[in-house]
């Protein structure tokens, strides 16, 4: 399971709008090296990364500006600062929550067995984004002009060490709903974390995620708003926040893995207002509530916004008592989801025939880019005729997606099949390049 911290339909909307060149050719940089991360296919969850000098607990190392992981050695457990900035942010910020998994939820480490974290920072050239592997997190210097280093909010490294946490129990798949709640997951541990490491109740928090990422002139708090999803931001740049809080508003889509970062604003909402109608601090009454539903054995891999509804509700009360699984039970009836109903099915997508769509989307920021093709337009869709051709759709229907990275969805001839970054074939990123009109890396 690979996590991308900023949503791929927001890189693209950046890569599209922005006024600086650089900028824009740093943010086409970004995907291109995503979409070149190709180590993991379908299977299993893999194991953590243990370097072999590795020590103590947490481990942060410096890929120096290449996308070799885990790179050289940077700090080890119980070392003294080194001065370098992001370094020192990952190493506190893996240190904070590791305490909160260990101390609130008795969670020896990500994996629950007390293997130790690793920790690459200073990933790619100007990288806008972060990400957890599967194996390990690793985090961009950001490019300067729309990011700031994504080591800076500490939420941010929470964030994708939940999702590693989440792998490791539910294992929840990263579409649809069961994705959109694998997000949540992230952003709930993370805005706990945040909150304990500030000394803030559920009261008192702002229930912002990824505050202070966006450079300073970006019209935008944060990267989400878990209180009031939708409104984070609304910049020329970044384009208007369209996370939704609501099943009212819930969004079928086959972009970015089905929606997972716009949807997950709705159980984010939905644990907010439980926080809040609960009291006290987040870690502790609903926070313990959260944790015993994700990792209690009810919630599996392919439970939706419902499933784990009625696994809360079913929590509250068997720790806590009748009031709290009421105030629970309320909180998901604000954003529309009653425990225990199947979540709506996604229509496939409806293209011409003759014609191929492909949609890349996912990443941590959510952007979306979708492109269209003849596929007797000119020698582009001649070529890409030839591909299809030589493609087995069938053979990557079951290839397992990561969190927070790109995928890339092929709708032609009456099939829609999704497909991780990583599991691209050469016929493949060839068609995604002609179609959507930017060069893709070379697959292996």
């Amino acid at each position: 399971m690979s996590c991308c911290f900023v949503p791929p339909y927001l890189l693209a909307h950046i890569a599209e709008t922005i006024g600086d060149p650089h900028a824009a050719r740093t943010c086409a940089q970004t995907r291109a090296l995503d979409a070149a991360l190709r180590e993991r296919r379908a299977g299993s969850p893999p194991a953590l990364v243990v370097p072999s000098d590795a020590d103590g607990t947490k481990t942060v190392y410096t890929a120096g500006g290449t996308t070799r992981l885990p790179g050289e050695k940077a700090r080890g457990d119980d070392e003294p600062p080194t001065g370098d900035l992001a370094v020192d942010e990952a190493y506190d910020s893996t240190g904070v929550v590791s305490t909160l998994f260990a101390t609130a939820f008795g969670r020896d480490g990500i994996d629950g067995d007390g293997t130790p974290v690793t920790v690459t920072v200073h990933y790619g050239e100007r990288y806008d984004n972060a990400f957890w592997d599967g194996r390990q997190l690793v985090f961009g210097d950001g490019d300067g002009v729309v990011f700031e280093r994504f080591t800076k909010p500490p939420d941010v490294l929470f964030h994708e060490y939940a999702h590693g946490v989440t792998q490791f129990t539910a294992d929840l798949t990263y579409a649809d709903q069961s994705g959109a709640l694998n997000e949540s997951m992230s952003d709930c541990f993370a805005a706990m974390a945040k909150q304990r490491m500030l000394g803030q109740s559920a009261a008192e928090a702002d229930w912002l995620i990824g505050e202070g990422l966006f450079v300073p002139g970006i019209a935008a708090v944060a990267l989400r708003s878990m209180r009031e999803p939708g409104t984070a931001y609304d910049d020329p740049v970044l384009g208007k926040d369209p996370q939704v809080g609501s099943m009212s508003d819930y969004v079928q889509t086959e972009a970015d893995n089905g929606g997972v970062h716009l949807n997950s604003g709705i159980p984010n909402r939905a644990f907010t207002l439980a926080a809040l109608a609960l009291g006290g601090n987040s870690w502790e009454v609903p926070g313990q509530i959260w944790y015993a539903a994700l990792t209690g054995g009810s919630v599996g891999s392919g439970t939706g916004f419902a499933g784990f509804a009625a696994a809360s509700v079913e929590a509250a009360e068997r720790l806590f008592g009748a009031r709290e699984a009421e105030l629970v039970g309320d909180a998901w009836a604000q954003v529309g989801v009653v425990p225990g109903m199947d979540p709506p099915a996604r229509a496939p997508a409806e293209v011409p025939p003759g014609t191929v769509r492909v949609v890349r989307s996912g990443g941590f920021a959510g952007l979306v880019r979708v492109g269209s093709l003849a596929l007797g337009d000119g020698p582009a869709g001649a070529e890409v005729a030839a591909l299809l051709e030589r493609t087995d759709f069938m053979a990557i229907r079951d290839v397992r997606t990561d969190p927070d990275r790109f995928v890339y969805t092929f709708v032609h001839d009456g099939q829609e099949v999704t497909v991780p970054e990583s599991a691209l074939t050469a016929e493949l990123a060839r068609v995604a390049s002609l179609v959507l009109g930017e060069p893709l890396p070379d697959t292996p």
